[in-house]
């Protein structure tokens, strides 16, 4: 799936109102890591509307396998981008941010509304740690989505907080449309710097994230690094397995690219 194609699916969902939530993860290389070890999180994955392949390694994954995707979807892209098609369209869209230390979320909303004329902010919430254990602390936080009024959420709790509560609370939530962002509110908001536009281009957003936060990020870039060939190797032999149990008797060859059970493609509900 493109990026405008993605753009126009969640469009669709806040235009049909259905009264239910859709959600959309956008995996890199550490939810791949995260998603063999977490059972829960697959779950979270498997009821997704929408999944798109954040990062390059990702999108290179897919490729290597012999499913190759269109272009990345970068899910700190995707907010900004259905707030700039709004305003061109004159169209008024309204949002519930969820995430990051108080007041990020706030000024996050004030640039919004500066940036695209059209973008209602309808709410903001920065939940303490811990708080998805309390089941109160859940429920008055789903109440006060669902009373905003808003056309999208973007919670920006970090993976796989983000995708685990979404899963837990998606049938009480009346939002339309929900992206698991990341720390797209703190992009937002400016307390994150985003690469540059030419350092996404070149894949090298990866260096700018260690280079500004190099003490959180080192070990997990080095962690998912040596798991990559461990996911290939283990996807391939996965691919090869299912190719063999589902060929006709007596065929040599597997079944044709993009059947089986490939999770690096895009899929939308």
């Amino acid at each position: 799936m493109t990026v405008l194609e993605a753009l126009a699916e969640i469009e669709r969902w806040i235009a049909e109102a259905s009264g239910r939530a859709r959600y959309v993860t956008t995996p890199n290389l550490d939810h791949l890591v995260l998603l063999r070890k977490n059972a829960e999180l697959r779950e979270a994955y498997r009821h997704a509307s929408l999944v798109t392949a954040d990062g390059w390694p990702v999108v290179s994954l897919a490729r290597w396998l012999g499913d190759p995707l269109p272009e990345r979807v970068a899910g700190s892209d995707l907010c900004p981008l259905l707030c700039a098609r709004a305003a061109a369209a004159r169209r008024t869209l309204k949002l519930f941010l969820l995430g990051g230390k108080p007041g990020v979320a706030d000024r996050a909303a004030a640039r919004l509304q500066a940036d695209y004329p059209g973008v209602i902010v309808v709410g903001t919430a920065s939940p303490p740690l811990g708080f998805e254990k309390v089941r109160q602390a859940n429920q008055l936080l789903v109440e006060q989505v669902n009373r905003s009024g808003a056309d999208l959420l973007l919670l920006g709790l970090g993976a796989p907080k983000q995708e685990l509560w979404i899963h837990a609370h998606a049938p009480q939530i009346a939002v339309p449309a929900v992206l698991c962002g990341g720390a797209t509110i703190d992009f937002l908001a400016g307390e994150q710097r985003r690469a540059p536009h030419w350092m996404r281009e070149h894949r090298l957003e990866w260096v700018h994230r260690l280079a500004t936060n190099p003490r959180r990020l080192f070990w997990r870039y080095l962690t998912d690094a040596w798991q990559l060939p461990q996911i290939y190797w283990a996807e391939s032999r996965h691919r090869t397995s299912v190719s063999s149990e589902q060929a006709p008797r007596g065929e040599a060859s597997g079944i044709p690219s993009g059947q089986g059970n490939p999770p690096f493609g895009s899929k939308v509900e």
